[in-house]
C-alpha cells in the first residue's frame, strides 16, 4: 500500500489518529473519457454482469498431492514446478455413472478425494452416495437411501457408514434410528448454531459409533411467519426461544450401527444447559463435550464413557464475570493419544493450551483457570527445563493476538499449524508452533488475509490469500520453512478497465479516549479535495464481525464502491464490541448492546465532519441486522448528526431476540431490566427527525418481523414518520436477483434525501 501524504494543517485538524494508508484499486492512470464505472449489476452478487475475482474452485489435497478439478478432468499439480497432469476425466466417470443408471456429472469441481491411499473419488450425487475407483473403473453406491428429500449427509471415510436426516429424524445406512414426533429434531445443529455448532452428527475416528444431537423444542413458543405465495396466506410456525423465555432441551446420543442400539449421555436434566464442542477420544471409547450454563459464565469440559453414557469426569472448568464462549472442540495430538489442544480466552485472547489427559485424570478436582495459573507459575519457577509435555497443562501460544483457526498437525515435526492475527488485527497469517519447545514460526509473507488448506501429513499448504491490492493469490508452500513453491494463480482485478474509487484506512480513538479503532474511507474515482461530499456510514458493529481488514480492497463492498462513484464518501469503523481484538474489546458492550458502540460510531462521524471535503450536515448511515439496530439507534440518539438512514432487518428490542446470543451479551430481561430498557429503540421512537427507511424480510427467522412492526407502532404513537419496505419470501437477507433490487432501493433513498 502507498502511504497517503498528510499536511501539518490536516494533522492538526484530524486530532489523534494514525496516518491512513491508501489503496488504489486500479494501477493505470484515470481517464474519465475512456473508463466506465461499474453498475450494481457488476458489483452485487446476483447481478446479470456480476464481476468476481478469479478462483480455482475445488482445489484440494489427495494426501500430499495437490488436486485441481476442472469442468472435464482432475489434474495433479507438481509441488515444485506447478506442472499439471491429468488424473481422471469426467468422460470416464460419466461412463460408469451411465452404465449404473445414475445421473451424469456436469463438472468435476465438487468431487473429493478423502482417501489418501486409494484411487477413489467421492461423487456428489443428489440422494445418492457413490464412489468411483479410477484405477479399476468400478463404481460403488448405496441405493437404499430414501425417496423423500434427505439432508445433513455425514459420511465416515473410515467405515463408510453414512448418516443423514429426513425431516426431523436421523438415518444411518438407510435405517431410521430415531422415531420422534414433530417438535423433536435429531441429527441437526442445535442451540441456534451458537458456540461454533454447525452440524448435528459426529462419527468416531473408526466410524463405528455416531454421536448425535437430539433437541426437544416442544416447550418453545411458536413464532408465526406467513407464506403469502399461497392463495390464502399460510402459517409457517418456527420454534423461536426469546431472551428470558423457555428454551429447548438437548441430549446427546451415541448410536452403534453394529448393534443398532443407542445410548444417551447421562447428563441429568438438560433444562437451561448447553452442550457444545463434541469431540471423540482417538480410541473411540470416550466422548468429550463442553457444557455451558444458561448464564454462559461457567463452562465445563466433560468426559463421558461412550459405551455406558456415564460421566467419567469434569476435566477443566472456566468462569468469567461476563461470559465464557467456547467455540472449538478439543483436538488430540495425532502422535500422542493422551494429549490434546484446548482453546480458551482466559488470558483475554483466544489461545492454544496443551493438556495431558492422564495427569488431568489424576487430579482430584477439575482444573480451573486459577489452579492452572498456579501450576504454570510453579513450573516456571521450579521446573525450569521441563517441556510442555511434562505438565498437566501449558499455554502454547500467548500475546495480545488471537488464534483464528487450527489447520492441523505435522506429525513428523510434532507441530501445530494455525492461523492467527499475530501480525495485525486486520490480518490472518499462517504459523506453526512446536509442541516440544513452544517455538512459533510464521509460514507466509506476513501480509494480508490467508485462507490455507493443509495437506494430510502437514508438510504442505495450499495458501490462498489477498491484500488490499491483490484480489487473490494461490500458491503451494512447504511448512518446513515457509518457502513458496509453485504459484497456481495470481488473479487480476475484476474491475480492470473501470473507473474505480480509492480506499484509505487508518485509526481514530474510541469514545473511551484510549482504544484505537480501525476505519475505512472510500472516495470517488474523480475525487476533488475542494468539493464538499455527503458521507454515508456503513455499519455493523456487533460481535463476531469485522468490517475492515488488510484483504482485497480492505473488505469494501460492491455497494460502497458504487456509492462512492455516485459522489459519496463511504465510511466504516470497527467499534468496540466487534471481533478479532480480544475479550476486553468485545465485552465492553456487555449488558448494554448498542450503547458503547454508538458512542464509538459518533467519534467516527465527528472525524468525518472534521474532514475538509465532507459536508458535515449531510451524513447518512446504513446497516443490516446488528447494523440495522445501530443504524436505527444512531438516527434516534444523534439526529443532529445523522440525517438519513436505511436499516435492514434491525433488532429493535433485545427481548425479542433469541436466547443464546441475546442472553450472552445482555443477560435476561428479568436480571437486566435497565439494560433492556436503555437499548429498546421503541422508547426512542419520538426522537426521529431525519428520514429513516426500515427494510425487513417477511420470513426472517433470525430477527423476526416483530422488531420492525413494533417499532412502526411506537413511531405511530410518537407521531414520527419512518418509511417501510418488505421483501416477501426472503429470510434474514435478500439474496439472488432481488439483491440488486435491494441495493437500488437503498441507493434511491439516499439519492432522494441525502
Amino acid at each position: 500500500m502507498n502511504k497517503k501524504t498528510i499536511t501539518e494543517g490536516m494533522l492538526a485538524l484530524l486530532f489523534a489518529m494514525s496516518a491512513p494508508s491508501e489503496t488504489h484499486i486500479m494501477a493505470q492512470e484515470r481517464n474519465a473519457e475512456t473508463l466506465k464505472r461499474p453498475t450494481l449489476e457488476d458489483l452485487i452478487p446476483g447481478g446479470e454482469t456480476y464481476r468476481y475475482t478469479k478462483n480455482l474452485y475445488g482445489l484440494q489435497w489427495w494426501g500430499d498431492v495437490c488436486i485441481k478439478p476442472d469442468m472435464d478432468d482432475l489434474k495433479t499439480i507438481d509441488l515444485q514446478s506447478g506442472k499439471e497432469t491429468v488424473l481422471v476425466t469426467r468422460e470416464t466417470v460419466n461412463r460408469a455413472l451411465k452404465e449404473a443408471g445414475l445421473k451424469e456429472l456436469s463438472h468435476l469441481y465438487s468431487v473429493s478425494l478423502p482417501w489418501a491411499e486409494k484411487k477413489e473419488l467421492l461423487l456428489p450425487l443428489a440422494q445418492k452416495y457413490a464412489v468411483y475407483n479410477w484405477q479399476t473403473g468400478q463404481l460403488t453406491y448405496k441405493d437404499n437411501l430414501p425417496k423423500e428429500p434427505a439432508a445433513n449427509y455425514d459420511l465416515s471415510t473410515e467405515s463408510r457408514n453414512l448418516a443423514y436426516t429426513v425431516k426431523n429424524n436421523l438415518y444411518v445406512n438407510g435405517r431410521r434410528i430415531t422415531d420422534e414426533p414433530l417438535g423433536v429434531v435429531c441429527g441437526q445443529s442445535v442451540h441456534r448454531n451458537e458456540f461454533g455448532i454447525s452440524k448435528g452428527t459426529f462419527w468416531s475416528p473408526a466410524g463405528d459409533l455416531l454421536a448425535f444431537y437430539r433437541m426437544d423444542e416442544r416447550m418453545v413458543t411458536e413464532y408465526p411467519l406467513v407464506d403469502i405465495t399461497a392463495r390464502v396466506g399460510e402459517l409457517n410456525a418456527i420454534r423461536y426461544p426469546m431472551a428470558g423465555m423457555t428454551s429447548h432441551k438437548v441430549q446427546v446420543g451415541i448410536y452403534n450401527p453394529a448393534t443398532e442400539q443407542t445410548v444417551y449421555l447421562n447428563t441429568g436434566d438438560p433444562t437451561d444447559r448447553y452442550f457444545t464442542n463434541i469431540a471423540w477420544a482417538p480410541n473411540g471409547r470416550s466422548l468429550f463435550l463442553i457444557e455451558l450454563n444458561r448464564d454462559q459464565n461457567h463452562s465445563k469440559l466433560c468426559q463421558y464413557d461412550a459405551e455406558t453414557g456415564e460421566l467419567v469426569r469434569v476435566l477443566i472448568e472456566e468462569t468469567h464475570p461476563k461470559y465464557v464462549e467456547p467455540q472449538n472442540p478439543i483436538l488430540f495430538l495425532p502422535w500422542d493419544d493422551m494429549k490434546f489442544i484446548y482453546r480458551s480466552q482466559r488470558s483475554g485472547y483466544d489461545h492454544l493450551y496443551l493438556y495431558d489427559l492422564g495427569k488431568l485424570a489424576s487430579h482430584p478436582q477439575p482444573l480451573t483457570a486459577e489452579s492452572m495459573e498456579k501450576m504454570w507459575s510453579l513450573i516456571k519457577a521450579v521446573g525450569k527445563g521441563k517441556s510442555p509435555k511434562e505438565a498437566a497443562g501449558m499455554q502454547l501460544t500467548s500475546g495480545n493476538w488471537i488464534v483464528k483457526d487450527v489447520l492441523g498437525f505435522n506429525v513428523k515435526k510434532k507441530e501445530i499449524i494455525f492461523t492467527a492475527t499475530k501480525e495485525s488485527p486486520l490480518q490472518s497469517n499462517i504459523y506453526k508452533v512446536n509442541v516440544s519447545n513452544g517455538q512459533i514460526t510464521r509460514l507466509d509473507n506476513g501480509e494480508g488475509v490467508h485462507r490455507p488448506r493443509l495437506s494430510a501429513s502437514g508438510s504442505y499448504l495450499i495458501d490462498s490469500y489477498s491484500t488490499p491490492d491483490v484480489p487473490r493469490s494461490i500458491h503451494l508452500t512447504a511448512t518446513r520453512n515457509g518457502k513458496q513453491l509453485a504459484n497456481l494463480l495470481t488473479a487480476s482485478s475484476p474491475y480492470k478497465g473501470f473507473d474505480m474509487p480509492s480506499i484509505e484506512t487508518g485509526t481514530i480513538k474510541a469514545a473511551d479516549g484510549t482504544t484505537d479503532l480501525y476505519y475505512r474511507i472510500v472516495k470517488p474515482a474523480d475525487f476533488d479535495p475542494n468539493r464538499k461530499y455527503p458521507a454515508i456510514v456503513y455499519v455493523y458493529g456487533g460481535p463476531h464481525a469485522q468490517m475492515i481488514s488488510n484483504g482485497w480492497m480492505n473488505d469494501a463492498r460492491g455497494w460502497d464502491l458504487y456509492m462512492a462513484n455516485k459522489g459519496y464518501i463511504l465510511f466504516s469503523l470497527d467499534n468496540r464490541g466487534s471481533s478479532n481484538r480480544g475479550l476486553e474489546f468485545e465485552n465492553a458492550t456487555f449488558r448494554q448492546l448498542g450503547i458503547e458502540e454508538c458512542k464509538d460510531q459518533v467519534k467516527g462521524a465527528e472525524f468525518l465532519q472534521s474532514l475538509p471535503y465532507v459536508d458535515g450536515n449531510r451524513i447518512g448511515v446504513h446497516g443490516w441486522s446488528f447494523g440495522g439496530h445501530m443504524t436505527t439507534a444512531l438516527m434516534l440518539r444523534h439526529p443532529e448528526i445523522f440525517k438519513v438512514g436505511v436499516a435492514g432487518g434491525p433488532v429493535i428490542d433485545w427481548q425479542y431476540y433469541e436466547v443464546m446470543y441475546g442472553e450472552r451479551y445482555m443477560d435476561t430481561p428479568q436480571s437486566n431490566p435497565d439494560g433492556y430498557k436503555a437499548t429498546n429503540l421503541k422508547n426512542l421512537a419520538g426522537n426521529l427527525k431525519g428520514r429513516l427507511l426500515i427494510i425487513h424480510d417477511d420470513h426472517d427467522d433470525t430477527c423476526v418481523p416483530q422488531h420492525t412492526l413494533s417499532f412502526m407502532k411506537a413511531c405511530v404513537d410518537a407521531r414520527t414518520y419512518p418509511d417501510l419496505f418488505i421483501y416477501p419470501g426472503h429470510k434474514h437477507n435478500v439474496l439472488g436477483r432481488d439483491r440488486v433490487h435491494l441495493h437500488e432501493k437503498i441507493t434511491r433513498y439516499f439519492e432522494d434525501y441525502l
